[in-house]
């Protein structure tokens, strides 16, 4: 498949990020009055930081997942289980909230249209371009994005015009205000815990960083930052520069085209009302594809069912990518087309997404030291932003809720136990299927017959799933490390067989017996597992990775190694998905 160059994989993860600008400057200046700007401005300090952080981890391990192949990669499945369930429900909830608002936009325009429905139209609308394939994706991705940027860049244009006409009256009287909150520490804090909404979609590039062309994930970082830092302060620097604070809550959900209005007139108003959908829309795209290479990396390492792998002509898992429609369209129904109550969801979810993708830089650090990677964040760079998103997903869960709405905690309760439950019943069904076993002897041993012929099945599905083999490729390491290897297949993996691989390069001796006298130790100890040894002749590389896969018919990412060093020459990448355990 043809890889993503900058522009295209920055247009996708940008509609997401920047399409904020539309509804960020509102609730920043109702939460900081006019101090607005500098939470903004703050919000953007924040997300450089981050922007390290992230170039760290993915750069080390360019795969697709986020967070959770970060967590994969350094800790147990299950808690990189719980960083992708927060990732998938704040894809859910871009993609909802986003394609309502886009449709409430265009209702401005038409206003005979059905907002309910018309939303739907717009997630099945995407639902068939992505399942179309990337590049098709890519394209319209592109064109919302820089129409985008002209309509932004256009209004800021009109509105600075506008104050060399009529002076900074506004401006000068929003300033007379009280601040709000009783000081301007508190009103910042509450602005920053607002404002932290207008980087949501940041994460989104690491969750296709697979389908880009090599370098560009960083650039993609670059580009997102700075557009949410000179757009997101400067649209809510201006709109205070015009609009009085009193009214600003009037226009919270066309702020922009309000502005649009006053300084360039009806047909201005419009236009960023045009660009709102458009963008609106492009943030929809945007959760299609990042939810569905996500997805795709979690059923691979069966964390979720292996029916959502089919893939089309094209090469679009368009299985995942109805289940995500289909479940789109059953929060919108339930919500009644009252999408703010997920604002909850949206805000709690990604914030955790990021402070577990901090989490995971922090375990890279720890835990793969030796492990290559293009760039490091500093220890007090990682500390700084984890702490920073951590203290404004404090404010959101703990800020004064609407009388007429549940908290956010609540909200997310709802939605996040379901997707955690799928999960855990995914990881431990080994378990559950035995717990249902003993039940049904315990209930039916009168019926004899009926209980073997249902223990068979269950024996058998416990048997196909044990059947998988894998693989781990030694140098010839020390007893303690295979140890951990064995340790972490019976912790992390439903196997009773495991290759112990070493590969010796042609024309060296034969290596001593002392690898044969360390895996009989652990065959005794572990008797559970199968383990067998096996001495190749050769190079050990992706060829020979991608060779022994085809010949055991063994999948590359239930092969393993240990974390590779400086001197190793070849990037992780290069290894097709071989995975990190020691």
């Amino acid at each position: 498949m043809k890889k993503l160059s900058e522009l295209p994989a920055t247009a996708i993860c940008g509609n997401d990020i920047s399409s904020s600008v539309l509804y960020v400057s509102a609730l920043a200046i109702m939460a900081a009055g006019q101090y607005a700007w500098l939470s903004l401005l703050i919000v953007a300090a924040v997300l450089f930081l981050f922007r390290k952080i992230y170039g760290e981890v993915v750069g080390a391990l360019p795969l697709n997942g986020g967070a959770y192949n970060a967590l994969l990669n350094t800790t147990s499945k299950s808690m990189a289980s719980l960083a992708a369930s927060l990732t998938l429900l704040s894809y859910m909830a871009t993609a909802v909230i986003s394609a309502s608002e886009a449709m409430h936009y265009l209702s401005g325009i038409v206003p005979a249209l059905p907002v309910q429905m018309a939303t739907i139209i717009l997630l099945a609308l995407f639902m068939g371009l992505t399942i179309l394939g990337l590049g098709e994706s890519a394209v319209v991705a592109v064109v919302i994005f820089l129409f985008h940027l002209a309509s932004l860049t256009l209004l800021a244009g009109t509105v600075t015009y506008f104050l060399l006409h009529h002076g900074l009256q506004t401006l000068y009287a929003n300033y007379q205000l009280p601040t709000p909150h009783g000081s301007v520490g508190m009103a910042i804090f509450w602005g920053v815990t607002a404002a932290m909404l207008g980087i949501s979609g940041f994460e989104s590039s690491s969750n296709f960083v697979e389908e880009q062309k090599p370098g560009v994930f960083p650039k993609t970082l670059r580009n997102m930052w700075i557009v949410v830092s000179i757009f997101n302060p400067l649209m809510a620097f201006l709109a205070l520069a015009i609009v009085p604070i009193p009214e600003v809550g009037l226009h919270a959900s066309n702020l922009l085209s309000h502005m649009g209005g006053i300084t360039g007139g009806p047909w201005l108003s419009r236009l960023v009302a045009v660009d709102a959908v458009l963008v609106l829309s492009g943030a929809v795209l945007t959760s299609y594809i990042g939810v569905t290479g996500l997805i795709e990396r979690m059923t691979l390492d069966r964390i979720l069912p292996g029916y959502l792998l089919k893939k089309n002509k094209r090469g679009s898992s368009y299985r995942i990518i109805i289940t995500f429609f289909l479940l789109s369209c059953s929060i919108l129904l339930i919500t009644r087309g009252k999408v703010q109550v997920l604002a909850g969801v949206y805000a709690i979810s990604f914030l955790s997404v990021m402070i577990l993708f901090g989490v995971g830089n922090i375990l890279l650090k720890i835990r793969r030291r030796k492990l290559p990677r293009p760039e490091r964040a500093g220890w007090l760079s990682v500390l700084v932003g984890v702490a920073a998103v951590l203290t404004a997903l404090v404010g959101n869960i703990f800020k004064e809720p609407n009388p007429n709405e549940p908290a956010n905690i609540v909200v997310f309760a709802e939605y996040f136990i379901p997707a955690v439950f799928v999960v855990v019943v995914m990881l431990n069904r080994i378990a559950l299927l035995e717990m249902l076993l003993q039940f049904i002897e315990y209930l039916f041993v009168p019926i004899l017959k009926l209980v073997t012929n249902v223990n068979q099945k269950i024996y058998t599905t416990i048997d196909k799933i044990q059947a998988q083999e894998f693989v781990f490729f030694t140098r010839g390491d020390n007893l303690p490390n295979l140890n951990q290897v064995l340790l972490y297949i019976k912790h992390n993996e439903h196997t009773k067989k495991i290759k112990i691989v070493t590969v010796q390069p042609d024309g060296e001796p034969p290596l001593d017996d002392k690898l044969d006298k360390d895996i009989e130790f652990l065959d005794r100890e572990y008797p559970e597992i199968d383990i067998e040894l096996v001495k190749l002749k050769g190079e050990f590389g992706p060829k020979m990775i991608q060779d022994l896969s085809k010949k055991w018919n063994i999948p590359v990412n239930f092969m393993f190694i240990g974390s590779p060093g400086d001197h190793f020459p070849y990037r992780i990448e290069a290894l097709g998905g071989v995975r990190l355990i020691i």
